[in-house]
């Protein structure tokens, strides 16, 4: 984070009541980076020493009454089982009224399946994220190190910073599945414009020409789709060592060629590759401004330049931890024990006036793509008014790229991925290339509160908008710079795509099956992180009625996911048994994985969390009952894929979840769309009409307020279809003005 984001020293931290388990330890974590007081009243149960730094470095451990502890609290933050919460009444209302109480629960607070239970894996696969991992023929594998309730734990603290923005005394509920549903980036929205769903292929990309390729001593991720040069400059390094085969010829200069001979392409650059190692193909890559990033394991981390640069990480004891993706703190200390509160009194919150949080709050949006498009839709999703400024001249490849159209026969105004990340939004037309367009901008920026952009580091400069001037025409705003690693250090100007950061963070390498290559992700998950990591660092601000300079880097991101497994590498990982034959089983849990059911490719997540669902369970499918249950694991998973694989995987999960076990239908976007009735109970896939497109679905809310609930009003908006009314609205322009700029392509 940049420093002049900080707490200052005489703001009240806030007080937060820490009632997690591991559905929501990351919404506590991301409260401490932000400078709160939070407080365990229990001391942490069945975690690793890996794992215990990790989460809890930076509380404090108080025991007391817990109403007397809530008491005391801006914010609860609780999660489990709906039957094992303690804060929740009967009628689903909140123990604790007068407080922002935010429970993370499997599947909401609400619907026929809330009493269902799960961990990590089952509620990845109840989303449609497990779905999506894994090779081809095998079982789908969800991403590594828990980000489905990592997600959930990020929701949660904003869920919270948004209630206490509009008022103490709310519940907010934020469900497991749904964090993970909202989070697939094609993985539904496919089904819902074009029909299809993506398939796991062991880590190529649909939509984009990227995946991750051999060297001659690792892996590197990397590809060629973006911009024109992302192709020529790649062609041009291929051509100066020898190694571009025929891609030199006319016709691979055609994008839709490239695109339909891409396993031919792909095996040119792999045999390019394939001859270098990975740091130098790396090395080169970011020297030539193309996306290419070595697949580094945790371990390697602590000697990547840019994150030491920008002293990213944390210091406990003798071990170092990731930092914060929003860090307002230096320092952090292992779970300490305390007697009281920090301070004696609450801090005050900055009230909104609306009937959603962040109505009154205006956001300038100049992003593209995934990462600050996710940012700007959930500030929308709450009240905020976003102005998004865009042009035919810099094409948003969600809006204008075949490739991401999804809807067939869609052009620009009804791109399906354009419109599920882009509703509840005003489009302003505006040719950045003009004089008189950047004399717009930055007439605009007055009038709002927030500005967003995940441009390349130096590109607001070069039009006199860096933070500095934005300042000087507006004291009160915030800018928020999502650059892919940050707006200083060494690779500030690293070219990143959603692989290349997942490849530098460590996520990629942990894809591996045992013994095999890594596979790599299918979607954009780093683009989602970043995103709430900044929505989060914006509602900080805002609460506090502070401007600043939020310099968000995707990569720390990311990379703030890994804890367990970087203090894992120096501290030393517990035994899960996983087997390429059988490569999600987990360490805390017998049997814990995906089996095959009845029907083409289709699969059903299980795990014993405890050693009563092993007991039902072990009836349930007659499996064999070892003395030791890990190590006769081989016997007991293939006796559990043999009962499972004739019988429909729905079947399954209700019949298990109704027993008490965790269970869940590896969801694909067609399962998750038409076929599953609690999110359509929950109303988690809300139909907006567009003018073009006409009736369409789109990914819900995660965060639900009871007091000031977020909406989907408007659909995505046509190129530029709120230009005269935003101009005229905030600057008075006029239909005489209006025609001289459109006649000299200034609003185009």
């Amino acid at each position: 984070m940049d420093r002049e984001y900080h707490v200052p020293e005489d703001a009240a931290p806030l007080r937060v009541l820490d009632l997690t388990d591991e559905l929501a330890y990351q919404g506590a974590r991301l409260l401490v980076g932000l400078g709160a007081d939070v407080v365990r009243a229990d001391a942490p149960e069945h975690l690793s020493p890996a794992e215990n730094l990790h989460w809890h470095a930076g509380k404090r451990l108080m025991r007391g009454d817990l109403d007397e502890l809530a008491a005391g609290a801006d914010i609860v933050l609780e999660s489990g089982p709906v039957a094992g919460l303690r804060g929740v009444r009967a009628d689903g209302t909140s123990r604790w009224p007068d407080v922002v109480h935010v429970v993370v629960t499997p599947f909401g607070l609400t619907g026929p399946r809330k009493h269902w239970t799960g961990n990590d894996l089952v509620l990845a696969s109840a989303g449609g994220m497990t779905w999506l991992g894994g090779k081809p023929g095998g079982q789908p594998k969800p991403p590594p190190r828990e980000q489905a309730v990592q997600l959930a734990g990020a929701h949660a603290a904003i869920g919270a910073l948004l209630a206490l923005h509009a008022g103490t005394g709310q519940l907010v509920d934020v469900s497991v599945q749904e964090a993970v549903a909202a989070t697939l980036e094609t993985g539904a929205v496919a089904w819902i414009h074009a029909g299809r769903y993506p398939v796991r292929n062991g880590g190529v990309y649909e939509h984009v020409a990227h995946r991750i390729f051999a060297a001659s001593d690792g892996f590197v991720a990397g590809g060629y789709s973006g911009s024109d040069r992302m192709w020529t400059d790649l062609l041009k390094w291929l051509l100066e060592e020898g190694g571009a085969g025929d891609l030199a010829d006319e016709r691979f200069s055609d994008a839709v060629t490239r695109w339909r001979e891409r396993p031919h392409v792909d095996e040119i650059v792999q045999r390019f590759v394939g001859k270098r190692t990975a740091r130098a193909v790396a090395g080169e890559g970011r020297a030539r401004a193309l996306p290419w990033a070595e697949v580094v394991t945790p371990a390697q981390l602590l000697d990547n330049p840019q994150l030491e640069a920008r002293g990213f990480f944390v210091d406990l004891g003798e071990v170092r931890d990731v930092g914060f993706p929003v860090r307002a703190v230096d320092t952090v200390r292992p779970l300490e024990k305390a007697d009281s509160w920090r301070t004696t009194a609450r801090r005050e919150p900055r009230t909104g006036r609306g009937s959603r949080a962040l109505d009154g709050v205006r956001v300038l949006d100049l992003t593209w793509v995934l990462a600050g498009p996710y940012v700007t839709k959930t500030l929308g999703e709450h009240g905020a008014d976003i102005i998004k400024i865009e042009s035919k001249h810099r094409q948003d490849p969600t809006r204008f790229a075949p490739s991401m159209r999804l809807r067939p026969g869609a052009g620009p105004d009804d791109a399906g991925y354009f419109l599920n990340f882009n509703r509840n939004k005003r489009s302003v037309a505006l040719n950045l290339r003009t004089g008189e367009g950047r004399e717009l901008l930055r007439e605009l920026v007055p009038r709002c509160d927030v500005v967003v952009e995940n441009f390349s580091p130096g590109v607001l400069a070069k039009w006199g908008m860096d933070y500095e001037s934005l300042a000087r025409l507006n004291p009160g705003v915030i800018l928020v710079s999502m650059a892919g690693a940050g707006q200083t250090g060494p690779w500030r100007d690293a070219v990143t795509f959603a692989d290349t950061l997942a490849a530098m963070s460590g996520l990629s390498s942990e894809t591996r099956d045992p013994g095999e290559p890594p596979q790599g992700l299918t979607f954009g998950l780093g683009d989602m992180i970043a995103a709430n990591a900044a929505v989060l660092a914006t509602l900080d601000l805002v609460l506090r009625g502070e401007s600043g300079h939020v310099d968000l880097s995707q990569l720390e991101a990311m990379v703030a996911t890994m804890g367990p497994a970087l203090l894992e590498a120096q501290l030393g990982a517990p035994a899960d048994g996983r087997t390429a034959e059988f490569p999600n089983r987990g360490a805390k849990a017998v049997p814990h994985g995906v089996y095959p059911a009845a029907g083409d490719d289709r699969w059903v997540a299980i795990a014993a969390l405890d050693e009563s669902q092993w007991q039902v369970l072990r009836d349930i499918a007659a499996l064999p009952d070892p003395t030791d249950r890990r190590a006769g694991e081989d016997e007991i998973d293939r006796a559990l894929a043999a009962w499972t694989r004739d019988r429909p995987a729905e079947d399954i999960a209700v019949r298990l979840q109704d027993a008490g076990v965790a269970a869940a239908v590896v969801a694909t976007g067609e399962d998750l769309v038409d076929r599953d009735e609690h999110l359509a109970a929950r109303g988690f896939y809300p139909v907006l009409e567009h003018p073009l497109a006409g009736p369409v679905k789109h990914e819900g809310i995660v965060a639900r307020l009871s007091r000031t609930p977020g909406g989907l009003d408007t659909a995505a908006p046509l190129l530029g279809q709120h230009t005269a009314e935003v101009l005229a609205e905030l600057l008075g322009v006029d239909e005489a003005r209006l025609a001289q700029l459109k006649a000299a392509g200034v609003t185009e």
